[in-house]
């Protein structure tokens, strides 16, 4: 019995673990998602197929959209972080600042 819970506690953090780390992938690739459908649109555009620019151009956008939305917040994350950091509070800062990675991270 006592095998099994270890076997099935094991599993259960492979599973965490797996799907943490599409989720991860999946937030730090908007730039290069938006980069590789922007390609793909100008490509498409060669062969003259206006349907496929416009798909592809559609995806760009919203990945580069929301990596914006990551920009612009992490942009307001560091601009507290300076507040903070000249009002001499070092946690508020602090705390500011990891929103400020976190943020910039997913914009990637």
């Amino acid at each position: 019995m006592k095998l099994t819970t270890i076997k099935f506690t094991g599993l259960s953090a492979g599973i965490l673990l797996a799907c943490a780390s599409f989720g991860a992938y999946a937030v730090e690739s908007h730039m290069a998602e938006a980069l590789k459908h922007a390609e793909a649109a100008v490509t498409s555009a060669d062969g003259k197929a206006v349907g496929a620019v416009v798909e592809h151009a559609k995806a760009a956008k919203t990945h580069a959209d929301t990596a914006k939305e990551h920009l612009d917040a992490g942009v307001t994350s560091l601009n507290d972080a300076i507040d903070h950091g000249k009002m001499k509070h070092a946690d508020l800062a602090k705390k500011s600042a990891e929103e400020a990675v976190t943020h910039l991270k997913a914009a990637q």
